[in-house]
């Protein structure tokens, strides 16, 4: 299985980084192809809603940034996985933009299975999140595969970690 981590953290090496890193150990040692994305640190401006991919565009955003890379991944993908770090209880900006510029294609194209890996300072504060990425399976018809919500102390520990590498690993 083809399996694309959009990371909307803007932390290269932060801990959604690490938590990325140990899923994707994990998803790799179960046989998995596993491509990352950076969008945290990639230009990907927000949807526009200028209808121009439904009108003339045929699919195609007329924005012409970073997204142009992700496009192809997005779907190619059997799988995405939404990681971000939690800025003001919602996803990373750059997580949003992305997540709004699905709408040129509507959705994925092959993508049946999602999971989401969140990192926080606080705990409590994933619900909206939680809310919005359910929305998105049922929007989409996908499966949900898990979602991880480390916060505080626990990111960057040998147990979130763990616990990253086993949701890559149990798919």
């Amino acid at each position: 299985m083809k399996i694309l981590v959009l990371n909307g953290s803007p932390h290269k090496s932060g801990n959604t980084a690490a938590l990325v890193d140990a899923f994707k150990k994990g998803a790799e040692a179960a046989g998995h192809e596993v491509v990352v994305c950076p969008v945290g640190t990639m230009k990907i401006n927000g949807c526009l809603g200028c209808e121009y991919c439904h009108t003339k565009g045929e699919g195609a955003c007329i924005q012409k940034d970073d997204m142009q890379n992700v496009y192809p991944e997005l779907n190619s993908a059997d799988m995405i996985v939404l990681a971000s770090s939690v800025h003001y209880f919602g996803f990373t900006g750059q997580m949003e933009s992305t997540i709004s510029r699905f709408y040129a294609g509507m959705k994925p194209a092959k993508a049946t299975k999602y999971a989401m890996i969140l990192s926080s300072a606080s705990p409590g504060v994933t619900a909206g999140i939680e809310a919005q990425y359910k929305c998105i399976l049922a929007m989409f018809g996908a499966e949900d595969a898990g979602i991880l919500a480390v916060n505080g102390e626990d990111n960057k520990s040998e147990a979130a970690l763990a616990k990253a590498e086993a949701l890559g690993k149990g798919l």
